[in-house]
């Protein structure tokens, strides 16, 4: 029987090289191994390389994950990944909770109680972020990417535009891009 390991990482800047490690560094011999590079927000069932593995992986194998949140975005979907696995008597090691047998009663109170802290630190996380990004705007901070032009520069581009030059042209004298030249000259519809 094979043995399966999946990792997930949230953006291109990371990679999952780690989990592969730390999953070999526990012993496990690793014949199939998944990365998907995805928001830990998309479920489960709509991760690629997750969706792969699930095709590929036969009734009665293991599958090792580094940790529990590497398979869903919230207790619930963790749950439900781990219930199909567990249909298919598919050996589900999470490294985070050592030998503990995920199908057994004690085993699925603890995946439930650490998916539902994961869940509540990630909710905290965006609140703080929330909190964060009213502050600064409250004490007048500007959000987003710096303009690229001055407010001297979009008036005048405002004004040619209205004299009937081309959008490409005020994009080619400004050095913007055409999009950056619509979001002055357009910005409602934008």
């Amino acid at each position: 029987m094979a043995t399966f390991a999946y990792g997930r990482v949230s953006t291109k800047e990371q990679t999952a090289d780690n989990q592969k490690m730390e999953i070999e560094a526990a012993g496990h011999q690793v014949d199939y191994w998944y990365a998907d590079t995805i928001s830990g927000k998309t479920s489960a069932s709509e991760r690629p390389e997750f969706a792969a593995l699930l095709a590929q992986i036969r009734n009665g194998e293991t599958l090792v994950v580094a940790k529990l949140d590497r398979l869903g975005r919230d207790a619930q979907d963790v749950g439900a990944t781990v219930k199909l696995l567990a249909a298919r008597k598919i050996a589900v090691i999470v490294l985070q909770l050592g030998k503990l047998d995920l199908t057994s009663p004690a085993g699925k109170m603890m995946m439930t109680m650490l998916a539902a802290v994961a869940e509540m630190e990630r909710d905290l996380l965006v609140e703080r972020t929330q909190a964060g990004l009213a502050r600064a705007k409250s004490e007048g901070k500007t959000l987003g990417r710096p303009s690229k032009t001055t407010a001297e520069q979009r008036a005048d581009i405002i004004t040619k535009y209205g004299a009937g030059e081309s959008v490409s042209a005020l994009a080619r004298l400004y050095s913007v891009s055409r999009a950056n030249i619509l979001g002055v000259v357009k910005p409602a519809s934008i």
